[in-house]
């Protein structure tokens, strides 16, 4: 498999800690002394910055009961006065970012995520759609996605969304097998799942994406060999598939889970490797560490040209550089900076009533982080890094910053070594191996990170 290492020793050298990626630095390095005051002096620079359009996420949070392998920031609910309620202040939210963002207003992208967005009556949605559309121009070509959950999701819903203008849906299956379904509290039948693909295909949308997870309860290479079968078979345009973050000490509920129930490494690495060679023999085209897309998608197109990006809602073709996130928990990028939303409700609506930002903790990045940012996110999106186009871009002698990381790399026992990477002077490329222990790789250049795997509290969950 590698330079003297199989699989087993590659999990035995590769499998720890480590973050996903989704930001760097990441969340962990975000701080309450970053909070809304900052945040609007973001606001102002991002406003004065151009009329270069933006991305919006929204969080709605509210779900019918929760799923035991869910690491997401959800409210289990269904009552109307706490759903409506949240909608009112989520309103009032984006009334007042529209307000600071005078000179802002086109849209590029937009993405709605939960919880299960599609838990409100569609006459909620529309009208949240309504407030949006009012404050901010809806670019013709904009990308505009949602999560919805087959089991409470009518396809009503999906008719009236996508003549409102959403052109993309997610959903999730995670695992068909029944006994893992049970295990995880989610029972979704692949009847469910495909009558929303067929009506989201009969009302025009441009892409449905369904998410996977490998590593949980009592997975096995049969079942979930069946699953990926059926998935095929449904012929989404996309499809995720994540590993299992198994973090009881952040997400309580995960306790539920019986530990001896779930894959070791080994297998997961073998659940991993069925999906990449099934997907691929389906004519899916890998994309980044855990997606698949079919050959024609742009997001295919976009990693062929080294041109990926990635930011709090995925991998993406739309260049937008600042992101602004409403709702509770939501985490924005903008400006240079990260500034996440508070996680609770009666926070959330305090602030808001009282026109601020419900903004409880962020991070302002150094020139040092930016750098960084872009050689992470280059290795994790497009699996290549040109180091001309750091320097360029960052007025930086590559070799010279990171010489540090280079030995890293390239030592006796190190990524290069194993076959995980390949190193030039022009280039890192990370092999057809490596993608397996991309996380691995971009880990070398975070410079937060020996501080955080040193806690005894653990932070981050297993890279395999």
């Amino acid at each position: 498999m590698s330079a003297g290492l199989g699989t087993a020793e590659l999990l035995a050298r590769y499998d720890q800690p480590g973050p996903r990626y989704t930001s760097y630095p990441t969340a962990v390095e975000f701080t309450p002394e970053f909070g809304e005051e900052a945040y609007r002096e973001r606001l102002a620079a991002a406003d004065a910055a151009g009329e270069e359009p933006i991305s919006l996420y929204a969080h709605l949070p509210f779900c019918e009961a929760r799923c035991l392998f869910c690491g997401c920031n959800v409210v289990i609910s269904t009552r109307r006065d706490v759903t409506g309620s949240y909608l009112d202040h989520l309103c009032a939210e984006i009334d007042l970012l529209a307000r600071h963002l005078p000179r802002r207003r086109r849209l590029s992208q937009m993405h709605w995520g939960g919880g299960t967005p599609t838990a409100y009556p569609i006459e909620d949605l529309e009208r949240l759609f309504g407030v949006i559309r009012e404050r901010f121009v809806i670019l013709p070509d904009a990308e505009l996605g949602i999560e919805v959950d087959p089991r409470v999701t009518s396809e009503e819903q999906i008719h009236r969304l996508g003549a409102l203008g959403f052109n993309r849906l997610s959903m999730g299956v995670q695992d068909f097998a029944p006994e893992v379904q049970q295990a995880v509290h989610r029972i979704q039948s692949v009847e469910q799942t495909e009558a929303l693909i067929v009506r989201a295909r009969g009302d025009g949308y441009r892409s449905v994406n369904l998410d996977l997870i490998f590593g949980l309860p009592y997975q096995t290479l049969e079942g979930f060999r069946s699953t990926l079968d059926q998935v095929i078979t449904l012929s989404p345009d996309r499809i995720a598939v994540y590993s299992f973050a198994y973090v009881p000490w952040i997400q309580a509920h995960m306790a539920k889970l019986p530990a001896e129930s779930l894959p070791d490494a080994a297998l997961k690495l073998e659940l991993l490797a069925l999906a990449i060679d099934r997907l691929a023999a389906a004519g899916y085209v890998a994309i980044g560490m855990d997606h698949f897309a079919k050959p024609d998608d742009e997001l295919a197109r976009a990693q062929a040209r080294r041109t990926l990006h990635r930011n709090f809602m995925g991998y993406t073709v739309q260049s937008a550089t600042d992101l602004f996130g409403v709702g509770i928990s939501a985490i924005g990028d903008a400006q240079g900076a990260y500034a996440q939303n508070t996680k609770k409700l009666p926070e959330h609506a305090a602030a808001v009533s009282a026109g601020r930002f419900p903004i409880a903790r962020g991070r302002r990045l150094d020139d040092d982080d930016l750098v960084r940012r872009y050689v992470i996110l280059q290795l994790m999106c497009n699996f290549h890094l040109d180091t001309a186009e750091v320097e360029r871009r960052f007025g930086v002698d590559f070799h010279a910053r990171f010489a540090g990381e280079i030995e890293r790399l390239t030592g006796a026992d190190s990524p290069s070594a194993h076959g995980l990477v390949s190193v030039t002077d022009d280039a890192i490329e990370v092999t057809p191996l490596g993608r397996l222990f991309v996380r691995n790789v971009a880990m070398i250049f975070d410079r937060y990170l020996a501080g955080r795997l040193a806690s005894e509290k653990p932070v981050f969950s297993r890279t395999v």
